[in-house]
């Protein structure tokens, strides 16, 4: 007996079911969650899967999803906690880790999270050998090295988050200062996505116009309008987060959702983002710092030759250096 689907349709013929921008997602947290959302939102994925341990909440939240699929054009949306179901994904964002507490700076967590990622990082590797890894959870920049380090991946591949958000929150606060919209105001933050970031005040502009010509105190302790705090509220934004509550997601989420933007849309944008910088500005060691990177459907295909002024120089490889310290004794 035929059954109501055959009734309904006339097949015309087999179809191959494998997706061609398959997404996933190892973390549903609340910043995996936002990153699923937006990703969602902006029909980047024509799967999306999620991978987590704790299989409860994981669950919960693809049903939840699947239940809005009428809002969405996403065909596919799927879960476990086999990594077999994230095979043939063409971008895998990692944000799974112990989450950094309160007063915790990102390079305390590298211990625990190197643990995390020797579970993950094979897994992905044995199902997705194609794919670019992007790398959410902190320590970034050096669990960026680790994901590098143990997926054999060339770096373009492996990208980390770094300080796309950082800079989203210099032009968010320079706007605020000026009046105008972030989109208006350009400016980098680069090196380590933490406490040792470099704010580039030589290449601050608003249309073109370079602040540091407008004021040649810009960023130093002699600038009597104080924009040297604008850096030191990007770097205190995140413990500023988790201790009103508890936890930073949403810039954080949309800032990745950024990334994926340009990967599976092989946009080409420029992004302060984290990949191996030895061999620039005197950096000797493996390290994944922040720079401008031009990210596309390969992954990192260029890195832009920022010429800095000798003491911004100075503090990016004082930043490698500060996590070269760090990561230099870690075992895989």
């Amino acid at each position: 007996m035929a059954v109501l689907k055959d009734r309904l349709f006339m097949n015309l013929l087999e179809e191959e079911q494998g997706p061609q921008n398959k997404i996933t997602v190892v973390g549903v947290g609340a910043v995996g969650m936002v990153c699923a959302i937006g990703i969602l939102m902006k029909d980047l994925a024509d799967e999306l899967a999620l991978v987590d341990a704790m299989e409860n909440k994981m669950k919960g939240e693809m049903l939840d999803l699947q239940h809005g699929s009428l809002f969405l054009k996403t065909p596919k949306i799927v879960s476990s906690k086999d990594y077999k179901v994230t095979e043939n994904s063409k971008l895998v964002i990692i944000t799974a880790g112990v989450r950094q507490q309160e007063g915790e700076s990102r390079l305390s967590l590298v211990e625990r999270n190197v643990n995390i990622f020797k579970v993950i990082i094979p897994n992905i590797v044995k199902y997705s050998p194609n794919c670019k890894l992007l790398i959410v959870s902190n320590p970034v920049d050096i669990l960026s090295y680790v994901a590098w380090k143990i997926s054999g991946f060339p770096p373009s591949r492996v990208i980390g988050s770094g300080c796309n958000l950082d800079s989203a929150r210099f032009r968010y606060l320079m706007g605020e200062m000026l009046g105008v919209h972030p989109l208006s105001c350009h400016g980098w933050v680069l090196g380590e996505h933490g406490d040792s970031s470099v704010p580039v005040w030589s290449g601050v502009n608003v249309a073109g116009v370079s602040l540091k010509t407008l004021n040649p105190e810009l960023g130093t302790d002699a600038d009597q309008e104080r924009w040297k705090e604008v850096h030191k509220q990007v770097v205190d934004s995140a413990y500023e987060v988790i201790k009103l509550k508890g936890y930073t997601s949403s810039a954080i989420g949309l800032s990745v959702v950024d990334l994926t933007e340009s990967i599976i849309k092989n946009l080409r944008r420029t992004h302060p983002i984290s990949t191996m910088i030895k061999g620039l500005y005197g950096i000797k060691d493996e390290v994944f710092l922040s720079v401008p990177c031009v990210l596309g459907g390969n992954g990192i295909s260029d890195v832009v030759k920022v010429t800095l002024p000798p003491e911004e120089e100075i503090r990016l490889k004082k930043s490698a250096d500060t996590l070269w310290a760090i990561q230099k004794d870690l075992q895989f």
